[in-house]
């Protein structure tokens, strides 16, 4: 079936069949000029009327990682704490007034559609969800691991690392994959399973 996408067999495995969710990493450094290609790369993927709500936040100084590893869970907390770059993925909960500029054939949608903060939330969640998985998918792109994980303090970290306007969504270890890397293959739902036709 490889055949039948557009995308190359070998480029199919690095970014879907044969990446992994890696425990471990080689002490090889995550450039910033990587992160940027990561980012320019992946900032084309859709969004709900192209809004843009994801935030990054690289943690890189030792000071801020321990304040990091002291907010995960036990069983996160020590590859976090060895990961060659760690990245607090975020969702701007005041991504509207950035909608004009970036969504500019309705530019009234910043307060016709968004000027209710629950509705923002929702909205800012759901898309930086999207695009926090594009991310994902560009760090393998890049040739690199990434180790994403939700077992936080995430009212810590929102304190910590980010704002009132601001909420975490997920913290992510990325670099080369180290010795003993994976946890075995988790099996995946067949076909018929997930699609059906009405």
């Amino acid at each position: 079936m490889t055949d039948i996408l557009a995308l190359d067999p070998a480029a199919q495995d690095l970014l879907f069949r044969e990446a992994r969710t890696a425990n471990t990493f080689t002490d090889e450094p995550v450039t910033d000029e990587q992160v940027q290609a990561i980012y320019d790369l992946v900032k084309y993927g859709p969004t709900s009327m192209n809004m843009q709500p994801l935030r990054v936040v690289l943690v890189r100084s030792p000071e801020a990682r321990e304040r990091l590893v002291d907010l995960m869970m036990d069983g996160n907390k020590e590859k976090t704490r060895t990961a060659p770059l760690v990245a607090i993925l975020a969702t701007d909960h005041e991504f509207h007034e950035e909608l004009p500029t970036q969504f500019p054939h309705f530019p009234q949608a910043k307060d016709a559609i968004f000027g209710e903060r629950p509705v923002r939330e929702w909205a800012g969640s759901f898309n930086a969800a999207l695009q926090a998985g594009y991310f994902i998918i560009g760090v393998r792109a890049a040739g690199l691991a990434a180790g994403p994980m939700t077992g936080y303090d995430a009212e810590g970290i929102n304190k910590e690392f980010l704002d009132g306007d601001h909420a975490v969504l997920a913290v992510v270890n990325i670099g080369k994959p180290g010795e003993d890397a994976w946890f075995p293959r988790g099996p995946r739902l067949a076909y018929d399973e997930v699609v059906t036709t009405v």
